[in-house]
């Protein structure tokens, strides 16, 4: 969960800078308070469908856009993972012999 946080907000800070708009502007338009904001663009708070819904109208990104582009973060986090992760060791079959190499 932490991971999504982190994303989600690295794509709302990431268009809002785009904008030019300040957290203030954001907080204004989206009638959230400046230091939550600032916490979900941290990745320190979760926000609720409705303020997410405010934040995109405020920084005028489609909620679907904002969604998928977390959704292809999350997919290279997990290609990041996949790739890094040790290769599983197979299962031996029922009386299977495994050779020396002596």
């Amino acid at each position: 969960m932490v991971l999504f946080r982190r994303l989600l907000g690295d794509v709302l800070r990431g268009r809002r800078t785009e904008l030019g708009l300040t957290l203030r502007e954001v907080s204004g338009a989206a009638r959230v308070s400046l230091g939550y904001i600032s916490e979900i663009e941290r990745g320190q708070k979760e926000a609720s469908s409705e303020l997410l819904f405010s934040l995109c109208d405020a920084l005028e990104m489609p909620l679907s856009d904002v969604l998928r582009e977390v959704a292809d973060a999350v997919a290279v986090e997990e290609a990041a993972l996949v790739a890094a992760a040790p290769t599983p060791i197979s299962p031996r079959r029922a009386g299977e012999v495994v050779a020396s190499a002596a």
